[in-house]
């Protein structure tokens, strides 16, 4: 480390593009982000970002978020672990290697075969997959590197088949035919997180199903719409409600398909809206969720239409015509044929939503396939009952709700995809298909000899796992589970997991149910719901729209300290940071603030004496400031212990600037030129023991200028990240009332001088109203310091308020500043009247805003949400200036 205490050591500004990459290779070289092996273990895994992934916005809130609890609690000097590492992200993955592939006019996967591709997929990881880990060390991440884990590495995939083999054996995995969400891509099945709904132009067919059997009561047919005409080649039924009076006769009756000619019944359900269009639907159970639901219920053929590219299927109840057609041809095909029949009704064109594959961007296709599944429902009950007797709590609150709503109701977990690249799923089969579940393929040949009486070849099965399955064991898969379990017993269960929202369902509630079920406790105690990151408008970031946020740019032009504490200051629990630019240069000022109050205080020969004690300190002044930075302490403890960052960041800036830059230096001043040498020896010490403690306690939020400045000004054993997080508490309220008394004074001077426009050259003399000791004496003793940074000349008592004077109050006692002579009346109340009437015209125009209940009903809630804190500004603005108005009218 540096080891100079000179001013001239301090540059005039901290070059963050030269100190960053510096001391954070510092900090990685000697060790800093490994477990100290001592105090009370604090571990939190990060959520492992896909190997593909790019450092975006979401992940420096999320990292900076977790990098404070992790430097704050190192400091506090507890053994802890910030676990990192990727996950393989089965389809980003595998489609990137396709897509490198033919850029190069490579052979293409199924050219290569599965192990020669699986050979391209690990040299792309090794060679360029990951960038983001070195992105997260540009954010200062101190993250135990050393352990860094892969979600396909040795270790890890032993835990995944133990998990695998242990559920399996268990009852909890098993292989069933299931409707899923397919990529006709891809050629796999997706998660629901995998799938994007979007609102698309389309239409709603209106067909006529003839019955079969003639008319019943006049009815000759039934109407149903569809937006998929081409699933009518697999309909099982017509439902209709069974409260619904104009169907009640037909319930039993049979109508003919006007397209394959099949004659399909027409059934009673709840499922059908009678109030929905003709109040009867179609009912295609292979190929639309809600449908296949119904179809169970009444014991409906199953008629899987499609292939895995979605093209008709050559089988029977298919007419030969459509064999082989793309799903939108047959739908071409449909509708032509049914409005030759005369069966056509109605075209309606209307909006639609529609899924599409994130990745793949085609519309996806419920279909029913053969896949594996665990029996989510079982595992479900345990991390309910986890989160409802607070065994792991959720921050904010709110979203336990989202959690409970899930489990609740939760489905058949379907954990297999039809990929090459991931966990292919340890289960081999028979010549007769019989499955053999294991660990190794020699144990499965094994079981199978067993099984046969003799050695018998085998068969892998060909899918892997969903990613989301070995994610899910990542709270103690990456600790060393199952071959060393050490680690697990020290760090797990963890202390919180950052998160967003979005997961809650798809990796929060999985963790919680692989945790319990495999550790016998909860992989960690709290969960905190992190808010999403938008524009300065509040607007969602998307490519699209061009208003995405780059956190590399940021952190190049600004600095990585000033994009992290604006992150942390806006992190406000249920609210999304509206990042601008203006909020990241406003605390890269801060941050040169900082810098410069470090440089002032060498200039002026603050450093540490060797005898220096706090609990020894004699004046008001250094007893104040040290009462103030315990409590400043005190107060990041208690907003960080909330996981109220946005609390915690206030009340360092507020300190930092406020109390020690524009009071305490201020009022360091005289007392550093004066000619008491033990008050001066005092003060300079107390300055350079305060911005030590500044530098700690803004350490979590900041951490390279702080490092940079812990190096910089004074000789030090060891690096600001490892020093110890508490200070020692002084209070003194005595001399804080007093000093605090002094600051405010000064600041309702400050304050009735700009309100009035009085103007810099003019000093008024400030008027004690009745104002006994020990307030007189006390303000007679500050003569010299109010008068500089209050700008008035002299200080005089009277008994009543003086004519063309201004009066105002502090702690109870009175005070006036004649500033009639110096200020234009009629002109200031002129200006301040027109200056009101334009804040309530803006206020008026707000209101008729919020009146439209269009507007409020159709606006996106932050543009709403926009216009009330807007008003909330201007309503404060306006209570400002009519109570200067009123004051001057008094004059």
């Amino acid at each position: 480390m540096t080891d100079q205490s000179s001013a001239a050591a301090l540059p005039k500004i901290f070059d963050h593009a030269e100190a960053e990459p510096r001391l954070y290779a510092a900090w990685e070289a000697a060790g800093c982000f490994r477990p100290s092996g001592e105090g009370e273990p604090y571990a939190i895994v990060f959520p492992p970002p896909n190997v593909t992934g790019r450092l975006h916005m979401g992940h420096a809130l999320n990292a900076t978020l977790q990098d404070i609890l992790i430097r704050y609690n190192r400091m506090r000097g507890k053994n802890v672990l910030w676990q990192v590492g990727t996950d393989h992200a089965g389809i980003a993955t595998q489609m990137m290697v396709e897509r490198q592939l033919a850029a190069e006019n490579q052979p293409d996967r199924h050219t290569l075969g599965r192990a020669a591709f699986l050979e391209r997929v690990w040299a792309w990881k090794e060679e360029s997959g990951g960038a983001i880990q070195d992105q997260m060390r540009r954010l200062g991440a101190s993250c135990d590197w050393t352990r860094e884990r892969f979600t396909m590495d040795e270790g890890l995939s032993l835990a995944v088949r133990e998990t695998f083999v242990r559920l399996y054996k268990e009852g909890l995995i098993y292989r069933d035919k299931r409707l899923v969400n397919w990529d006709p891509k891809l050629l796999t099945a997706i998660s629901d997180l995998e799938v994007e709904n979007r609102e698309v132009a389309g239409h709603m067919w209106h067909v006529a199903y003839p019955l079969a059997d003639g008319p019943v009561d006049g009815v000759e047919e039934i109407v149903i719409a569809t937006t998929r005409p081409e699933t009518m080649l697999g309909d099982g039924a017509v439902a209709v409600h069974p409260s619904d009076e104009r169907y009640q006769a037909l319930v039993g009756k049979r109508v003919r398909l006007p397209v394959g000619d099949r004659l399909i019944p027409i059934i009673a359900d709840e499922y059908p809206d009678p109030e929905f269009g003709s109040g009867a639907v179609k009912i295609t159970g292979a190929h639309d969720f809600n449908d296949h639901e119904v179809a169970k219920r009444h014991d409906l053929p199953m008629i899987i239409l499609m292939d895995e590219q979605a093209r008709m299927r050559a089988i029977e109840e298919i007419p030969e015509t459509y064999h082989g057609l793309d799903r939108y041809a047959a739908r071409q095909k449909v509708i032509e044929e049914v409005e030759a029949k005369g069966c056509l009704r109605l075209v309606e064109d209307k909006p639609i939503v529609q899924p599409f594959g994130d990745r793949s961007g085609v519309v996806i296709e419920p279909m029913l396939t053969d896949q594996w599944w665990v029996d989510a429902e079982t595992l479900a009950g345990p991390a309910l009952e986890a989160v409802k007797s607070n065994r792991t709590s959720f921050v904010p609150d709110n979203w336990s709700k989202t959690y409970y709503q899930w489990l609740e109701n939760i489905q058949p977990w379907c954990i297999s995809r039809q990929l090459w690249w991931g966990h292919q799923i340890p289960v081999w089969y028979g010549p007769d298909g019989t499955p053999f579940c294991a660990l190794t393929e020699e144990e499965a040949r094994a079981a199978a000899a067993d099984h046969y009486g003799q050695d018998t070849a085998l068969v892998q099965d060909e899918d892997v796992l969903d990613t989301w399955f070995s994610s899910a064991l990542w709270p103690f898969s990456t600790l060393g589970w199952p071959q060393d379990e050490t680690e697990v017993k020290t760090f797990y269960p963890t202390a919180v997991l950052s998160t967003a929202f979005d997961i809650i369902f798809f990796w929060v509630a999985r963790m919680m149910m692989m945790g319990l079920h495999l550790q016998g406790d909860v992989p960690f105690r709290q969960v905190y719901i992190h808010a999403l990151v938008r524009d300065a408008q509040g607007q969602k970031m998307s490519k699209t729209k061009g208003n995405v946020i780059d956190p590399l740019e940021k952190m190049d032009a600004y600095g990585t300290d000033s994009l992290r504490f604006t992150l942390a200051a806006m992190a406000t629990p249920g609210r999304d940071v509206k990042l601008a630019d203006s909020r990241i240069e406003g605390y890269r000022n801060f941050r040169t603030k900082l810098w410069n109050a470090a440089r002032f205080a060498l200039m002026n020969e603050a450093s540490l004496t060797p005898d220096y004690d706090p609990a020894e300190v004699k004046t008001p002044l250094c007893q104040w400031i040290l009462h103030e930075v315990s409590a400043t302490e005190r107060r990041i403890d208690t907003a960080l212990a909330d996981y109220r960052f946005d609390d915690a960041a206030q009340a360092i800036y507020g300190f930092t600037w406020n109390i020690y830059c524009d009071w305490f230096l201020e009022f360091a001043k005289p007392v550093f030129a004066g000619d008491d040498q033990a008050a001066v020896t005092e003060t300079r010490a107390t300055a350079a023991f305060v911005l030590d403690r500044i530098l700690v306690l803004l350490h979590p939020f900041m951490p390279y200028v702080t490092e940079e400045l812990w190096g910089l000004t004074a000789e030090r054993q060891d690096f600001l990240m490892r020093q110890t997080w508490q200070g020692p508490e002084r209070t003194n309220p005595d001399a804080a009332e007093a000093v605090n008394f002094l600051i405010a004074l000064i600041s309702e001077i400050r304050s009735l001088r700009t309100e009035m426009n009085v103007p810099a050259k003019s000093r008024p003399a400030l008027i004690l109203i009745g104002v006994a000791d020990p307030i007189a004496a006390r303000v007679e003793e500050a003569k010299e310091l109010i008068e500089r940074l209050g700008r008035i000349e002299g200080i005089e008592s009277a008994d009543s308020l003086p004519e063309g004077a201004l009066q105002f109050v502090v702690d109870g006692h009175s005070f006036a500043l004649p500033v009639a002579e110096s200020i234009d009346l009629a002109a200031e109340i002129d200006r301040l009247s027109k200056e009101q009437d334009k804040i309530s015209g803006e206020i008026a125009k707000i209101d008729k805003k919020l009146a439209n209940q269009n507007f409020v009903a159709k606006a996106p809630p932050e543009v709403v949400e926009e216009q009330h804190e807007r008003r909330a500004d201007f309503l404060a603005t306006s209570e400002k200036l009519m109570a200067a108005l009123e004051r001057l009218r008094r004059l």
